[in-house]
């Protein structure tokens, strides 16, 4: 529990460590007589009630502390504590003077003093693969906001895809104190996880399970994922479908499957010659996938569908598709996961399954604040969300036959009232 006075003392004491100059020795010391004539203006306080409206007019060279704006509003220090924890028992009058109050006096909360007295350092570290993946800049947006809100910063930093080099930051990120841990990992080493377990540090994995770890865990469904994918291009008449897999963790085999048990569903026979799997699939993604489909155009039969591991991976492949000479969707349908906001910059707008980016960091955060804030560290729970198809026009074949079909029927009608 919080003691709001223990941390206005040690604000204090933190903040003046290096202000108060020795004067005892004035009178004999002409140095110190010196230093004392000019010490900082911000020792001699004014009285509360000579306090002016700005910053610069009450406290010129010292940071502002709780005390001052206790004293400045009447208030205890323990009810402006309570107002900038967000505390529910505050009356909303009084929050609204108080925040008005700290905006005007650019308040900034001493995270050193409030570490000393909670032994937090409020600090989340966020590891993943790929710092400029949009579907990980999604998920760290919502994450951020959503723990935030309750105090704590984030720290990001990004595993390149190598498994080595994750292990490496994990180890850095915990020796800096940080609270939690959330990470997307790379690998399949349960050792730097184990390593946390031993040391009581709470992480939640993201989008990648590690097999035989038992943790919290926030992502989709993603067997589910593929199936969906693979059924709506059969549905779209696909005959030949490809697979442009991911690496061989929980996502790349989950979708994997989902791919094969769709064929399968639909008495399809798999082929190996139409899967083609890259040992990377976040970095460089799509020019990882323009080269994984010019491989797929070469195959015969040649395929007439393709699904993505992820978007950046499709968008490679529709470039690969179309310098080639090829129509999309019409000779090759493309659909790809992840469903990343950035459909108005493409060519052909590419049809995807919604990984739920932003629910999956806003559940993460919800996970993550309620192990912070239980006494007992509660037991391991994993959230799987279901995905969602969003159909765009890269897959969109039959209304593109429906609509052929209407023209051609308009035409032969018109032909007919001619004759």
């Amino acid at each position: 529990m919080l003691d709001p006075q223990s941390i206005g003392n040690v604000n204090d004491k933190v903040n003046n460590k290096h202000c108060y100059l020795e004067t005892r020795q004035a009178g004999r010391d002409p140095a110190a007589r010196f230093a004392s004539h000019y010490r900082p203006q911000a020792l001699d306080r004014k009285p509360v009630s000579s306090l002016t409206r700005g910053r610069r007019d009450i406290f010129p060279s010292m940071a502002v502390r709780l005390k001052d704006i206790a004293q400045d509003l009447g208030l205890s220090i323990v009810t402006i504590s309570k107002v900038l924890r967000n505390h529910p028992d505050i009356p909303e009058e009084t929050r609204e003077r108080v925040l008005k109050r700290v905006k005007e006096l650019e308040y900034q909360p001493n995270i050193l003093a409030r570490g000393l007295v909670t032994g937090r350092s409020y600090l989340v570290g966020l590891v993943v693969p790929d710092l400029l993946h949009p579907f990980f800049a999604e998920l760290a947006k919502a994450l951020s906001a959503a723990i935030g809100s309750q105090g704590y910063s984030t720290i990001i930093t990004s595993s390149e895809e190598d498994p080595g080099l994750e292990a490496r930051e994990i180890q850095q990120l915990t020796g800096r104190g940080l609270d939690a841990l959330v990470v997307a990992s790379s690998g399949t080493d349960k050792q730097p996880f184990l390593r946390m377990d031993r040391q009581g540090l709470p992480y939640v994995l993201i989008d990648r399970e590690i097999p035989g770890l038992s943790a919290n865990f926030v992502g989709i469904d993603d067997e589910a994922a593929g199936r969906m994918a693979t059924e709506h291009l059969l549905e779209q008449g696909c005959k030949s479908i490809a697979h442009i897999r991911g690496r061989e963790n929980s996502t790349g085999e989950g979708r994997f499957d989902g791919y094969r048990h769709a064929l399968h569903k639909r008495n399809i026979a798999f082929s190996e010659s139409l899967v083609i799997a890259r040992s990377n699939v976040d970095i460089d993604s799509e020019k990882l996938g323009a080269e994984a489909m010019r491989l797929l155009l070469k195959r015969r039969p040649r395929p007439d569908g393709v699904f993505a591991y992820n978007d950046p991976l499709a968008i490679g492949a529709i470039d690969a598709i179309l310098e080639a000479g090829l129509r999309i969707p019409q000779d090759i349908a493309v659909i790809g996961c992840g469903n990343l906001h950035y459909d108005p910059l493409l060519r052909v707008p590419l049809s995807s399954i919604d990984q739920n980016s932003q629910g999956i960091g806003e559940r993460t955060a919800a996970i993550l604040l309620s192990i912070l804030g239980a006494k007992i560290r509660p037991q391991p729970r994993s959230l799987i969300l279901d995905p969602s198809l969003i159909v765009r026009a890269s897959s969109l074949r039959r209304s593109a036959a429906a609509s052929r079909q209407s023209r051609t029927q308009t035409a032969s009608s018109r032909r007919s009232k001619a004759d």
